[in-house]
């Protein structure tokens, strides 16, 4: 068994005009005309591949099935009602695309932007992960108390500089919202503000090991991705429970450079 990922790119225009093709696939299919909006769904649809061709799908197939199962969705929805929240339509972008796919379609994920996607399941129709990215800088030095000082320079190498150094952290909280019976009521401003209150504002330009009481030299954890990861994950589990509409927070994943990133629960 294994699970194959399709990212299709397209832009719904405004004017609800015919499907249009330029010449620029990689840009998304149809292309920006105007003041458009440009959207990418990720597919993942489970199975075997052929034995003899090694396709479990033909990815042609996948991006038929989202021009023509879910475009015309979007596009009526950004016409007809552009103050909806994006969760509630990924129950019909999911049955659209799945009508036109053999393949079982195990989940859909829509990312409105590089930053900001949500994203259901087909095991679990009636509630959506909304994911969003945020950044804060914060400086940070590696250190353990119950080892030399040598033993520290020796393990944490430069992330041991006694003065410390600097990241521009970027953290994702994935949030589970239900969609049924009339939708939650925690919105993506609801997340905005709770990890602005609970993280942001605690950990952003401040140096983790002198100004924080979760990474305090003195008793403090040692401010490592993947303790700054868990922390912000118990800072904000309890805020996003207390709100109004049954949001539960699954993971947070904070990167410290492009290259180094940690999810927690894993």
């Amino acid at each position: 068994m294994l699970e194959l990922r399709r990212t299709v790119r397209f832009s719904v225009n405004p004017g609800r005009s015919a499907p249009i093709r330029g010449d620029n696939g990689y840009a998304g299919v149809p292309p920006m005309r105007g003041l458009g909006r440009h959207y990418e769904l990720t597919v993942a649809c489970g199975g075997d591949a052929d034995p003899a061709t090694g396709y479990f799908i033909n990815i042609k197939d996948i991006d038929r099935a989202v021009r023509t199962g879910a475009i015309p969705v979007l596009t009526a929805a950004c016409a007809e009602r552009p103050d909806a929240e994006p969760g509630t339509l990924l129950p019909e972008l999911l049955r659209g695309v799945q009508a036109h796919l053999a393949s079982p379609v195990r989940s859909l994920r829509w990312h409105l932007s590089p930053y900001y996607s949500v994203e259901m399941a087909s095991t679990d129709p009636h509630r959506v992960l909304v994911r969003q990215r945020f950044e804060f800088a914060a400086a940070h030095r590696l250190h353990c108390p119950t080892m030399t000082q040598e033993e520290n320079r020796a393990y944490f190498g430069r992330c041991n500089n006694p003065a410390g150094h600097g990241h521009n952290y970027v953290v994702e909280p994935c949030v589970s919202v239900p969609t049924a019976p009339q939708g939650s009521s925690f919105s993506l401003a609801d997340l905005e503000r709770a990890v602005s209150a609970t993280v942001l504002d605690r950990f952003d330009h401040k140096h983790l090991n002198i100004d924080t009481v979760e990474f305090r030299t003195d008793g403090g954890l040692n401010p490592s991705v993947e303790n700054i990861a868990r922390v912000c994950f118990e800072l904000l589990r309890p805020v996003v429970a207390g709100a109004p509409g049954g949001a539960e927070l699954r993971c947070v994943t904070v990167w410290e450079t492009e290259k180094t990133s940690c999810t927690y629960p894993g």
